[in-house]
């Protein structure tokens, strides 16, 4: 009997040891992230234009970093990883939050990437805000209300919120302490609230009410001929730097003949309205992703062109690593490429 006893108690212990040593391994948080090399993909898919031109015997490809939230188990793996990086994550940003600010900056990207197309090639547009959201939660203001990562303002005090200028607007003279009534959308379902705005800063005579929410505005760049509208598939891909491609891309769909020139082209960059092509972080890791997916040719903004070259050294990589300042830069590059053979 107390033998059996011991082997139900011994049982017990083995049970809960492998219980306890899996959380520690596998679920337990630990305040790292690991960057390495993500995806090259295929843009293509991701984005139509109406009448799009669909000669394209080559492909643009953007390209990705994998980032993970770290468990112990990858912590130790990523030791023997040459491509993997760890870094700390931030302070007081959860999971759900930089999602959402990925997906904001995703967006905003692919607003930039339409203007800049459509500005190459000289079609007429518009610029129609959508909605209102927020992206993040103050780290140094506690707000008094319910809110979260992608709410989306619907009403302030009854009034409809469709722009960050009409939030402005709805806000403006009020006093901290005051209280106004919010309308949210979240997750397909509307909220309503009561909120006590606080202080959010101001100058040395007067202090700013507000709600102590970081906000984003999602707009849609409309063409003003038929035809010619860009849209995007859902992607679970995030962040701002797709921005070049995704303007090579849709440029090369509103146009007549073949931009690609029949190669695998790989690429990075941030891109603002004007065409300008911004830093990214991460070009190494995009180097590695482009190199496996067999790119040809890489376009590296200017800046971050000289870590890029050292990667491409360090795995031994072909591809040719062309730096740009501006959507020109690579169009005028692309113009003059020889078709591939």
């Amino acid at each position: 009997m107390r033998q059996s006893r011991s082997r139900i108690i011994k049982s017990g212990l083995y049970v809960l040891t492998i219980i306890i040593l899996v959380y520690v391994v596998v679920y337990m948080p630990t305040p790292y992230m690991i960057n390495q090399p993500g995806t090259a993909e295929e843009i293509k898919p991701m984005v139509s234009v109406q009448d799009a031109d669909p000669e394209e015997k080559g492909t643009f490809m953007l390209t990705t970093v994998s980032v993970s939230y770290a468990n112990l188990a990858m912590l130790v793996t990523s030791q023997f990883n040459t491509h993997a990086e760890i870094i700390r994550k931030e302070p007081d940003r959860d999971e759900k939050e930089y999602a959402t600010e990925q997906k904001y900056y995703m967006s905003s990207s692919q607003s930039n990437a339409i203007v800049a197309a459509y500005n190459q090639a000289d079609v007429p547009y518009e610029i129609v805000p959508e909605y209102v959201f927020i992206v993040g939660l103050s780290k140094t203001i506690q707000t008094k209300g319910d809110f979260l990562p992608g709410d989306i303002f619907t009403k302030v005090n009854g009034a409809s919120v469709g722009r960050l200028e009409d939030l402005a607007s709805l806000l403006k003279g009020k006093k901290v302490g005051e209280t106004v009534s919010v309308e949210l959308k979240r997750d397909g379902k509307v909220l309503n609230q009561q909120v006590e705005l606080v202080e959010i800063g101001g100058d040395s005579e007067t202090t700013k009410a507000g709600l102590g929410v970081s906000i984003g505005e999602v707009r849609k760049v409309m063409p003003k001929e038929s035809g010619k509208e860009v849209k995007f598939a859902n992607t679970r891909i995030g962040g701002p730097s797709a921005g070049l491609m995704f303007t090579l891309e849709i440029y090369n769909q509103l146009t007549s003949g073949d931009l690609s020139k029949g190669y695998r082209i790989a690429g990075t960059g941030t891109m603002s309205v004007d065409g300008t092509v911004g830093p990214i972080g991460g070009v190494q890791f995009k180097i590695v992703a482009s190199d496996r997916e067999h790119a040809e040719i890489f376009f590296v903004p200017e800046s971050n062109y000289n870590d890029a070259k050292a990667k491409a050294e360090a795995i031994g990589s072909k591809m040719t690593l062309v730096p740009v300042k501006n959507v020109d830069d690579a169009l005028k590059y692309l113009e003059e490429l020889p078709p591939k053979a």
